[in-house]
């Protein structure tokens, strides 16, 4: 049977498994890496046969595209999840937010859209299948999602604030440290707070680095 021709039907059956190819996929990507998890890979993650799952995703590209897809609705779920915990008593809401993100970037669906974004930039078709979900992902973190968490406004100087504590965070969590690793990760993580309070202008911090 063609699975182009004759696609999946809709039952609940079948989107139970097509969930866990898309978990497997996904999995697969943040441990392995996207090349490395090939269609063969991922269907022997998700206990199935080569044949079984071209029932489901007859190409590549259709697994890729499905696999983005889910991969960015399981990291709204955790951005949701995040913001709808406030801030301990007496803990600052950018800085609960930068702790929220970091840990966030650690999760599964963080790093295996990492491992795409990585890889998307000598793979012409997974570029042009990622794009519209970076540019959603972009919208829905600095505006509604992590806005929510810091407790900011939304002119352009706290957008800056969130985009200073975001990239430095994710460029923080794909570097590759080689020594002293969790004392320079605390260090700087220290100074991307201060950096964050220092823009959004919150108390008397003036100094980046204290003695």
């Amino acid at each position: 049977m063609d699975a182009r021709t004759y696609p999946a039907k809709a039952t609940p059956k079948s989107l139970r498994t097509r969930a866990r190819i898309l978990d497997a996929a996904m999995r697969l990507f943040a441990e392995v890496g996207y090349h490395a998890a090939n269609n063969a890979m991922i269907a022997d993650a998700a206990k199935l046969t080569r044949g079984a799952m071209l029932y489901h995703f007859a190409t590549r590209e259709e697994l890729v595209e499905a696999a983005i897809a889910h991969i960015e609705l399981e990291r709204a779920k955790l951005f949701e999840q995040a913001a709808s915990q406030p801030p301990a008593p007496g803990v600052d809401a950018a800085e609960h937010a930068i702790d929220a993100y970091w840990s966030l970037l650690h999760e599964a669906p963080f790093i295996a859209f990492a491992e795409l974004e990585a890889a998307a930039r000598t793979d012409p078709m997974l570029r042009e299948r990622l794009a519209d979900a970076q540019s959603a992902f972009d919208h829905a973190q600095v505006g509604a999602r992590f806005g929510a968490i810091a407790q900011a406004g939304a002119d352009p100087r706290f957008q800056t604030s969130r985009d200073l504590g975001r990239f430095l965070l994710e460029g923080l969590a794909r570097g590759a440290m080689t020594y002293d690793v969790p004392e320079r990760r605390e260090r700087l993580i220290e100074v991307v707070k201060r950096a964050v309070r220092m823009l959004n202008r919150k108390g008397d911090i003036q100094e980046l680095w204290t003695d």
